[in-house]
């Protein structure tokens, strides 16, 4: 672990909260993205799961070849983007990571849509997730042992879940605004991840032992609380895993532009290949 993370261990586990907004953030510059995000090109595709159809986008990257194992990203969007039009998912977020560099982007990126009033903690929702990936690794030659994952705000508890529920799958991932626990607003069952547990950030951090994480927040959200990535964090650190932080001060929900626009995010999932 570096002195960095070392510090920011202490923070976590031993400082008060009043310290930690200044102690936990992202002191890597941002640069200038190759193309605006809204050019980033997306290509529609489809699965049928049953008697449903559902549509998803895919971004393929310029030099892609057949003849090569490629990585795979999948995106999970958050609430404000569910619906039925299969393009809507792919506003915010994973759009701002691709722009950096779209034209040597290495890795064709999936991203499913939620239908309205669903969840990415729903295990219906994250066998779509899990079906239009599936469906991208016969497509685009992918790499099962880099698949990555990320998701924003009601995606980013989809990430920490679908982790959770298939670890195997991902050589990494990336939970933007999440957490283990939804705020009541959300009015999901409580069965529906692991806050039936008498401690469910602790409970989440035995079922990924091993798991590379970073993990982004805003200091000043009020939507999803800056304390549900804390209180995660702080646990992961206690169990010396792979995780690292970047929590954003004076940033309230959406992090997400903070988060897919850090130069190191793409390198550092790169980084990262299952042994198998």
């Amino acid at each position: 672990m570096s002195t960095q993370l070392s510090r920011l261990a202490r923070a976590l586990l031993f400082a008060p909260v009043a310290i930690l907004a200044i102690a936990v953030l992202s002191a890597t510059p941002t640069r200038a993205a190759s193309i605006a995000p809204e050019l980033v090109p997306f290509a529609n595709r489809t699965v049928t799961i049953g008697d449903e159809t559902y549509k998803y986008q895919v971004f393929i990257p310029k030099h892609w070849d057949k003849r090569k194992k490629t990585p795979i990203i999948l995106f999970l969007h958050g609430m404000g983007e569910r619906g039925t039009d299969g393009a809507l998912q792919t506003k915010n977020g994973v759009r701002l990571l691709i722009a950096q560099d779209a034209d040597k982007f290495p890795a064709v990126v999936v991203c499913p849509q939620l239908r309205p009033d669903t969840r990415w903690t729903q295990p219906a929702m994250q066998d779509l997730a899990l079906k239009t990936l599936d469906a991208a690794i016969d497509e685009f030659n992918g790499d099962t042992r880099q698949i990555y994952l990320t998701g924003l705000s009601l995606g980013g508890y989809g990430t920490w879940d679908m982790a959770r529920r298939h670890p195997e799958r991902w050589a990494a991932i990336a939970p933007v605004c999440g957490g283990v626990v939804y705020p009541d607003w959300v009015k999901a069952p409580t069965s529906e991840t692991l806050a039936t547990e008498t401690d469910p950030y602790n409970a989440l951090a035995l079922a990924l032992p091993a798991m590379p994480i970073w993990d982004f927040h805003g200091q000043a959200d009020t939507t999803i609380p800056v304390s549900e990535s804390r209180q995660l964090v702080g646990v992961f650190f206690a169990h010396k895993a792979d995780i690292r932080y970047s929590e954003y001060p004076g940033v309230g929900h959406n992090s997400w532009d903070n988060a897919y626009a850090e130069p190191g995010l793409l390198p550092w999932f790169i980084s990262h290949k299952l042994s198998k």
